[in-house]
């Protein structure tokens, strides 16, 4: 895997809803209608992050938000397999 630049994270971030990229990893926080909502959001994001084999840096859960964070460590960065899975997550239902 190789790292992506600054312009090239710039550019991937264009086409994701809400992702933020900060000390070298893409975050985004979702917002829930609630409780029961925030935990099938939560277990949705690991099913596609099991899938992937490609695990958030953390997973921030409180009433009505998750807080999530990915980056590769491998490469100490951000890579096309955090930008794939930051849009597959972007799809989901909850």
């Amino acid at each position: 895997m190789t790292k992506l630049n600054k312009e090239q994270i710039a550019e991937s971030l264009k086409i994701l809803n809400g992702w933020i990229y900060s000390e070298e990893s893409i975050i985004k926080t979702f917002a829930t209608a609630g409780f029961p909502q925030t935990m099938g959001l939560v277990t949705a994001i690991c099913a596609v992050c099991q899938g992937h084999d490609h695990h958030p840096d953390y997973l921030i859960l409180k009433y009505s938000t998750v807080e999530v964070s990915f980056s590769t460590h491998s490469v100490k960065g951000i890579t096309e397999k955090d930008i794939k899975i930051a849009a597959e997550i972007d799809k989901l239902n909850y």
